[in-house]
């Protein structure tokens, strides 16, 4: 579709400069800096621009235009309070309109294609070390500290299972994160000590975006030669997607095996809330904006049952996809295998889907054949050369030459509900924790380029607009890429869309513009318990947010008034960012959320891939070359939580089964009702998962923002889960409740 190019968001006042220089950048100290004709300029696809646009920025416009119509550049802001003071000047004083306006002056980017194939693939290619860097890795490991070393033919183990953290763990912390994980598959297949690799997998609560990441690297590790071995005795689609990027698969003979397809749904609360005497008032602008729903309805909408069909057809045929080509198969086959529904192991050994059916014992066994471990009598596997993921990820990249000595692209992880706190959990997102790593990275002169990675459903709308507008000061000085992760909507997504270019997964959850914000009126259930309340009040709006009553019909008008304003401001910055008019965003928003595939075709994101790509592409908006090495810095650290220690321990007391799994089951969400109308602590929001329970967002959730002054970039808990995958997670927490609610219960 033919799409108007809209202004580039890097464009910088023109000056004369040397041959071969276009563009500069303006530092704290007011200098300039100047970089290479071009380094940015690749990252477009068409150059010229249209004459059709007044308003543009571009450097070829404005040079014809002149000294007068120059977008003007302020100093990058110092500290965070600089920056939420411009950012409240800006949202609060400037309608939506005006906004957007400010926005263009700025820059915008160019028009955005809907094929990514003129950015850099930046995919990991594994590259056979010579025999001069051979005997430089040789002699960096043989300075290497104790704690780092191990006995060369060592086999590499890998317990994948569980939830797979976005950020890197502190010291003391798991290394189940995809930065370690990731950063040693890349070491491990350089690693002359490394025979090979043993995949443990078990049920997983990673995201289907993370899991591609994760295959990604396993297949660059397969290309060293060396050998990769999977083996599992719980799986489902999920641990099946991932265990076979291996070139083997062994799975138990009595395996607890299946894969059976992928199911997707909608807990609905408006029937409970009725009963009980509560009325939610909740506006939600745009037709496909789901949040919500789960107090306003009984049933799943139309919009809503449309595009979860749309996300499922896409991870549908990416796994048969994916399948088919790791075990030879057609992807005709992979769907005959999922509608088969085995339970019988030996017919995904007939058919070619798993390598053989082993106990664990006799996996171990035939790795001694393929290391210099001589066989002794013993437990199986006592006395196999093994290194764990923990200890192997204290190893260094540099003795690899990984490294690209001062030259730096800094990766910024923001992972979780956004939230307006000084003091947000691990895994939450607020504005003052995530601008001081934003701005550590923009002081930082060894770092050329900031590759900022976002896995969020959202949260508060204020925050949110406090974080965009520091990403788009920051990258006057420095580009920011942004990569998502399994989702990156709403408010995830609003934070991406101020960045210079978005990678995504093609299995990201991606877009959901649009706004939610209510309150309940609990008028009816004081009347029932009898309990009562008065309010005395002065100021016409000065009870808007009253629980205790119904909302007069002026304070609704001046409600929703309110959210559309939120609304407008969300959208026209969006189409402002990518390059699209105002009316062609509104068809793509409405709070509708697409796969990173869809969301390519519909423009609202520049690439596919990972955070490799994105760390490609951000090198060469810093005019460095494709093959320049790099130092790949992860700026965020995920901190250690109490609520984590405790959790295993009440997780073993939660076992449960029949009628009182289903009493719990409502128990849960009678909770869950109590907390987001009394406490205001976190309603959760529908996990649309195999489960069909809900999913807490740990204080960012809707009940917690349920406040007509406060409107929400929220979207609903999105899973897609695999049939058996899902059913394998329940019977591991309590009997088929969420291990979060379980928590909140014991």
């Amino acid at each position: 579709m033919q799409r108007m190019q809209m202004p580039m968001l890097l464009q910088r006042p023109m000056q004369q400069l040397p041959d071969g220089v276009v563009a500069h950048r303006r530092h704290l100290s007011g200098a300039c800096t100047t970089r290479p004709a071009g380094a940015f300029a690749r990252l477009s696809r068409r150059r010229t621009c249209s004459a059709q646009l007044p308003h543009c920025q571009r450097q070829v416009c404005r040079a014809a235009a002149g000294p007068s119509e120059e977008a003007s550049v302020e100093d990058t802001p110092a500290t965070v309070d600089d920056i939420v003071a411009s950012t409240q000047d800006v949202s609060v004083t400037a309608t939506p309109t005006e906004q957007a306006a400010n926005f263009s002056r700025n820059g915008a980017p160019d028009a955005v294609s809907t094929d990514d194939a003129d950015l850099p693939i930046g995919e990991p290619v594994y590259k056979a070390p010579t025999g001069g860097e051979k005997f430089m890795n040789s002699l960096r490991l043989l300075r290497a500290l104790p704690w780092r070393r191990f006995q060369k033919g060592s086999i590499l183990v890998i317990e994948l299972g569980g939830e797979i953290s976005e950020k890197k763990a502190w010291r003391y912390g798991s290394p189940m994160n995809l930065p370690t994980l990731t950063e040693c598959l890349e070491k491990a297949a350089l690693d002359p000590r490394v025979a090979g690799i043993y995949f443990k997998v078990s049920p997983l609560e990673a995201g289907w975006s993370q899991l591609t990441e994760v295959r990604r690297w396993m297949d660059y590790f397969r290309k060293s030669g060396k050998f990769t071995v999977a083996y599992t005795s719980l799986a489902g689609e999920k641990e099946y997607f991932v265990a076979s990027a291996c070139a083997e698969v062994y799975i138990a003979p009595t395996a607890v095996f299946s894969l059976r397809g992928f199911a997707i749904g909608g807990l609905f609360l408006r029937g409970v809330l009725d009963k009980i005497g509560i009325e939610p008032e909740v506006v939600r602008i745009g037709k496909y904006k789901s949040a919500g729903d789960q107090l306003l309805r009984k049933t799943m909408s139309e919009p809503q049952a449309e595009q979860l069909k749309a996300l499922l057809d896409n991870i549908y045929s990416k796994f048969t996809a994916t399948v088919a080509a790791a075990r030879g198969k057609t992807v005709q086959e992979v769907e005959e295998l999922i509608d088969q529904g085995h339970y019988d192991n030996q017919k995904f050994l007939d058919g070619g889907w798993v390598d053989g059916l082993k106990y664990e014992d006799e996996v171990l066994d035939s790795l001694y054949a393929r290391t210099d471990t001589d066989k002794v009598a013993g437990l199986p596997g006592d006395k196999l050369k093994t290194v764990s993921l923990k200890q192997y990820s204290r190893v260094s990249r540099s003795a690899f030459g990984l490294g690209g000595g001062k030259k730096t692209i800094a990766v910024i992880r923001a992972a979780g509900a956004i939230v307006n706190s000084k003091s947000p959990s691990p895994d939450q997102i607020a504005p003052g924790a995530f601008i001081r790593e934003l701005l550590a990275a923009q002081k930082d002169k060894n770092v050329l380029a900031i590759v900022l990675r976002v896995s969020s459903p959202g949260g508060d709308a204020l925050a949110s607009d406090l974080m965009w507008r520091a990403i788009q000061r920051v990258r006057k000085e420095k580009p920011v890429i942004a990569s998502f992760g399994d989702v990156a909507a709403s408010g995830g997504y609003y934070m991406g869309m101020a960045c210079e270019k978005i990678v995504a997964e093609p299995l990201t959850i991606t877009g959901s513009i649009g706004v939610v914000a209510g309150k309940f009126n609990t008028k009816n259930l004081y009347e029932k318990i009898g309990l009562g309340k008065k309010t005395l009040s002065r100021g016409r709006w000065a009870e808007l947010t009253a629980e205790e009553k119904q909302a007069t019909p002026e304070e609704k008008d001046y409600f929703d008034e309110q959210v559309q304003f939120a609304y407008r401001s969300f959208r026209d910055k969006a189409a402002s960012s990518r390059g699209m008019e105002v009316e062609d965003m509104q068809q793509k928003a409405q709070g509708r959320v697409w796969s990173g595939e869809d969301a390519l075709q519909q423009g609202l994101i520049d690439a596919l891939g990972g955070v490799s790509r994105a760390v490609a592409i951000a090198k060469q908006a810093a005019g460095l070359k494709a093959d320049e090495k790099v130092t790949v810095k992860e700026i965020s650290e995920s901190k250690p939580s109490f609520e984590k220690f405790l959790a295993p321990l009440q997780g073993a007391s939660s076992s449960s089964s029949g009628a009182f799994s289903s009493l719990l089951t409502v128990a849960a969400t009678l909770q869950v009702v109590w907390e987001a109308v009394f406490q205001q602590d976190s309603l959760a929001s529908a996990s649309l998962g195999g489960s069909g329970s809900l999913g807490s967002l740990g204080g960012g959730g809707l009940g917690a923002g349920l406040d007509p002054n406060r409107p929400l970039c929220l979207m609903p808990e999105l899973t897609v889960e695999g049939a058996f995958s899902s059913s394998l997670l329940r019977s591991a927490t309590s009997a088929g409740m969420p291990a979060d609610l379980v928590r909140r219960l014991f």
